[in-house]
């Protein structure tokens, strides 16, 4: 989270005329309300039932996908993904991450959390996340991140 997912695969969709999907915008329209409210009402479970069923769809052959950032912790849906798609990691520091989600409302896994509970997390999802087929170093533009991306899957 606090990545740039959602904006760098809107740009790199841009570039590649490729279809562009955000799982969580998808779930925030099908449940009719932000994931925030979602989690607070219905539990990070439920959210993670939604989230896998709706993977697929956004799959698509030659489509450009930003995922939440707890969806490829699942082994099936890391099946799922590994499966359907070249995967790219955006890998921040945990600086980054600490200073664009710290004090936000609308990221139900970071509001709240201390520097120390949110690194804890960070850590956690780190070996999943290597296992990505690309990393990028994201501590830089959108701009920049989508032109690797780009020049990535096209060569």
């Amino acid at each position: 989270m606090g990545c740039g997912k959602s904006v760098v695969g809107v740009l790199v969709a841009q570039r590649t005329g490729a279809p562009f999907y955000d799982l969580d915008l998808i779930i925030e329209s099908e449940v009719g309300m932000p994931i925030s409210d979602f989690f607070a009402v219905h539990g990070e479970a439920a959210f993670r039932k939604h989230e896998a069923r709706l993977l697929p769809t956004v799959l698509q052959p030659g489509a450009v996908a930003a995922l939440g950032g707890g969806a490829p912790l699942d082994d099936e849906n890391w099946r799922i993904i590994t499966d359907r798609a070249v995967t790219v990691f955006l890998d921040c520091t945990f600086d980054t991450i600490w200073t664009r989600t710290s004090g936000t409302t609308n990221r139900p896994l970071a509001a709240g959390r201390s520097r120390e509970e949110l690194r804890a997390l960070f850590e956690a999802r780190l070996p999943r996340y290597r296992q990505a087929v690309y990393q990028v170093t994201a501590d830089r533009s959108p701009g920049a991140l989508a032109e690797e991306i780009v020049q990535l899957w096209s060569g």
